[in-house]
């Protein structure tokens, strides 16, 4: 009677881990995709990849929408990343990639320690620099990086004021600091080859 019940059970657990290689072979390269237009590496993507699909593997409770499921739960493992590790600040801006002696950082020239005319007119420079990279972005994107790293207000109150979810404030900073990034680059590099 044992062996009566063991066979249905192997030959169902047989069948599901086909379903289960069927779907991962299938959504594997799409759901990719989707994951890294919104981290900041592939390496990120490809984590948070195998970890959609292990928790899928795992699962006991039965998905009527496999396809959705796997979005949806790939979409929490990016927000659960974001809050993991630091996200892309406006230090990211100001740092250089670099660490030769043509290093450039931003900070030395905004916060120095003593003021001369110099640290002032590259001061002013940067300032009227960013308030153009401002002015480029999409006004979710440039609204919501002055909200929180200019004034200092958290994701949680932008959110409470805006109705907007924090993953999707979250995302539209680190649109405007990708931007900002790149156009204070040419900025960094005009100064350097001056």
């Amino acid at each position: 009677m044992e062996d009566a019940l063991i066979i249905p059970t192997t030959a169902m657990r047989a069948e599901r881990n086909k379903n289960i290689t069927y779907i991962i072979k299938s959504m594997s390269s799409r759901l990719l995709g989707f994951i890294k237009k919104r981290v900041a590496s592939a390496e990120d993507a490809e984590d948070i990849l195998q970890e959609v699909f292990y928790q899928f593997a795992g699962n006991t409770e039965p998905i009527n929408q496999a396809t959705s499921w796997l979005y949806t739960v790939a979409s929490n493992k990016i927000t659960d990343s974001y809050r993991k590790k630091k996200l892309p600040l406006a230090d990211d801006i100001f740092t250089s990639a670099t660490s030769d002696e043509d290093s450039f950082d931003w900070k030395e020239i905004l916060l120095p320690a003593d003021t001369n005319p110099e640290t002032e007119y590259l001061r002013n420079i940067f300032w009227e620099e960013l308030q153009r990279a401002l002015e480029e972005l999409p006004a979710e994107q440039r609204e919501v990086f002055i909200e929180h790293e200019l004034n200092g207000t958290a994701f949680k109150d932008i959110e409470a004021a805006t109705g907007v979810s924090v993953a999707t404030l979250i995302s539209r900073k680190r649109y405007a600091v990708i931007h900002l990034r790149d156009r204070l680059r040419v900025l960094k590099d005009e100064l350097l080859n001056y």
